[in-house]
């Protein structure tokens, strides 16, 4: 066919609702269960790549306990769509923020990995202000010091700051007390 008759790409985008059969879910775990292992490794560190009593454990899991249609129910919580690009069909969650001024974000997943990495961000980008921020603490950073511990010399400067800069969010040159540390888990 040549280049001129050819059917021009559709750009449509379509809703994308997932609905795995059971039978195929049921095809797969049997699959899963039927998995040939190889010997242990011969170390008891991971030098040899994964341990197979762990991979034992998640294989186990999957094949017995993972609950699909959970997993199914909450991506079909989002809107979801499908379109064509390049000749393949590629599905997105379209979430909009209930902001008007909000910025556009556009998200992707690694490979090999899935839409569920991102899940529990949608919330929090999409309406910021009903799950706060994340506060800095009195004396670093950015914050200011608390009147009832601050001396005159940190009430004017606090890590190299001058006092007035940050509340019009400039910075200087020089590094912030301590860094941030992640929340425990």
């Amino acid at each position: 066919m040549s280049a001129s008759t050819a059917a021009a790409p559709s750009t449509t985008i379509r809703p994308f609702h997932i609905a795995v059969p059971e039978a195929e879910i049921e095809e797969l775990r049997q699959r899963v269960n039927a998995t040939r292992w190889p010997d242990r490794e011969t170390v008891e560190d991971r030098s040899q790549g994964a341990q197979l009593a762990k991979l034992q454990e998640l294989v186990r899991y999957w094949g017995t306990e993972y609950d699909w249609r959970k997993a199914e129910a909450k991506l079909n919580a989002l809107p979801q769509f499908v379109t064509e690009i390049d000749g393949l069909d590629i599905q997105f969650a379209h979430i909009q923020s209930r902001h008007s001024d909000a910025l556009p974000l556009l998200m992707t997943h690694g490979w090999p990995g899935s839409i569920f990495e991102l899940i529990k961000t949608v919330g929090p980008l999409t309406d910021p202000t009903a799950h706060g921020g994340a506060p800095g603490t009195p004396s670093i950073s950015f914050s200011r010091p608390c009147p009832a511990t601050a001396s005159p010399a940190s009430q004017s400067s606090a890590a190299g700051v001058p006092r007035g800069s940050r509340a019009r969010g400039t910075s200087s040159s020089a590094a912030p007390a301590t860094r941030p540390r992640r929340a425990a888990r």
